[in-house]
């Protein structure tokens, strides 16, 4: 077992190997996340002609946005089912804790932070964020960096994507716990890539980080978050000994 200062870690007979990491990616990321269409279930089968306006716009500004020097990647992403994986330490803490429905996001990737705040301070954006914040009833916004990384997300090919909201009381203690039960995530659902964001500015995000992810396809990783019993056990169960609360959300790539 991998030895981690100050995890807690219970169900100690499940030994899962440590997860393959390789070093972060020098960018710096600029993540925006809306609600928009309230749903009182857990899929997003529908979506409202307000959204798929706002979509449209969007992507005629991201492109815009692409020009921009330092610009690597801009990346949308519409919701498809919030799967399995909120704990209790989120029920125990909604008070405090933002539930998250986002169900539209859009990713900007830059080589530097130096880009990134060109990004923000464009006006193309700036008119951009605000569409969103008149369209959603909820809107997430923050600058990050890669902090741990399995490998690159790719985003040129469709896919399931993840994006899972952390909160916890500390940030060292979630990076442990991640990195402690992401190897499960490898052996049980053939995980290979992650892009694990950090906020520059702790005070400005909801999330203590916020992790992002691909498989290929919806039985990649569903089936292994509804019927094994070692989801909970091992990666939830962990998450709440530690102070940790996941809001996991599945998208596609639009």
């Amino acid at each position: 077992m991998p030895e981690y200062t100050d995890l807690k870690v219970v169900n100690t007979h499940l030994n899962y190997d440590k997860v393959s990491l390789v070093k972060p990616s020098k960018s710096n990321y600029i993540h925006i996340a809306a609600e928009i269409d309230k749903k009182p279930t857990q899929f997003f089968l529908t979506s409202s002609s307000k959204k798929n306006e706002l979509i449209t716009q969007c992507k005629n500004w991201c492109r815009d946005l692409e020009k921009i020097t330092g610009v690597i990647e801009i990346s949308l992403f519409k919701a498809t089912i919030i799967p399995p994986g909120i704990g209790e330490y989120v029920k125990e803490n909604k008070n405090e804790i933002h539930l998250a429905k986002f169900d539209f996001v859009i990713l900007i990737e830059t080589d530097s932070e130096t880009s990134g705040n060109k990004v923000r301070n464009n006006e193309v954006y700036k008119n951009m964020l605000n569409e969103i914040r008149s369209v959603a009833s909820y809107t997430h916004t923050t600058s990050a960096y890669n902090i741990r990384r399995i490998n690159n997300v790719n985003h040129k090919k469709q896919g399931v994507f993840l994006f899972n909201y952390f909160s916890s009381r500390s940030k060292e203690q979630n990076l442990m716990v991640w990195e402690y039960t992401a190897g499960w995530f490898e052996k049980e659902t053939g995980l290979d890539n992650s892009t694990l964001l950090s906020p520059l500015e702790m005070e400005n995000s909801e999330y203590s980080i916020i992790n992002h992810c691909r498989w290929d396809n919806f039985l990649d990783i569903l089936p292994s978050l509804f019927f094994k019993k070692t989801f909970k056990k091992y990666v939830l169960d962990n998450f709440y000994v530690n102070n940790v609360g996941a809001q996991p959300i599945l998208y596609k790539i639009i």
